[in-house]
């Protein structure tokens, strides 16, 4: 793990928050799921969790084989002292579960989301497994000296409103709860790709923060949640590929906005 990634835009644009160029699925191998990526595929994992045999594999997870990201972490904080936040993410338990169940990205989810239906009390102990060991991780970077952290809940946007409530949710929220009883002054930030219709749903996780996408409007967002609760986001990436005046212009007009 190195911290260059995070160091380097931050000597050259001294931003208000830097992070660790790291992946959502690093801790897999701490609790027993090894995994590749390939060029084209991405993300490819062997051992996938279909049976209650395969869930028998995973373990405890072992903070010793992510002592790499907690030096990163360190160094890098060292690096900005307390000019900048360093920001510290994890994915979700669904999040996580599509890939191992899955085997990598999809654009379908068919497999995982059949599993809700024909083996739910399986991918309950997973999840539940998953939440662990998240929890743990997440405490294990703020004892690295994280600001705070992004709950990144990526493919949460594929299920439908219900079935995120049901399989989603409450995993997240138990997250919430361990860490703000762990580490009661670090936010925490709940983002998921395609959340227009769950902002409401976001919210009742107990997080800190809602990282909307760019497809909702910021000042209707923060309407919609209320003022008791921050926002952070939201330029569409794409932005990043246009001219130089586009890009200030759009991001002008997000820090101007009435989401305040």
């Amino acid at each position: 793990m190195d911290d260059a990634p995070g160091r380097k835009p931050w000597e050259a644009f001294r931003p208000d928050g830097v992070i660790i160029f790291s992946d959502i699925l690093t801790p897999l191998p701490a609790f027993g799921v090894p995994f590749d990526i390939e060029e084209v595929r991405g993300p490819v994992i062997q051992s996938l969790i279909c049976s209650e045999d395969c869930l028998k594999a995973l373990h405890p997870i072992d903070l010793e084989k992510l002592h790499s990201v907690g030096e990163s972490l360190k160094i890098l904080r060292q690096e900005v002292g307390d000019h900048a936040a360093v920001l510290g993410f994890v994915g979700a338990p669904w999040t996580i579960a599509t890939y191992i169940v899955e085997g990598g990205t999809t654009r379908t989810y068919t497999t995982v989301k059949s599993m809700c239906h024909t083996a739910p009390n399986l991918l309950r102990d997973l999840l539940c497994h998953l939440t662990k060991a998240i929890s743990e991780y997440i405490i294990y970077q703020v004892e690295s000296r994280v600001h705070c952290i992004q709950i990144f809940d990526s493919w949460g946007g594929q299920l439908p409103l219900d079935m995120w409530e049901q399989w989603s949710k409450p995993y997240i929220t138990e997250i919430v709860s361990i860490v703000q009883n762990k580490c009661p002054k670090i936010p925490l930030v709940l983002y998921i790709n395609g959340n227009c219709g769950l902002l409401e749903r976001m919210k009742g996780t107990g997080v800190d923060v809602i990282g909307l996408d760019w497809t909702v409007d910021m000042a209707d967002g923060r309407k919609r949640l209320g003022n008791d609760i921050s926002v952070q986001g939201n330029v569409d990436p794409a932005y990043l590929f246009s001219p130089l005046p586009a890009v200030t212009e759009e991001i002008q007009r997000h820090t101007h906005t009435k989401a305040t």
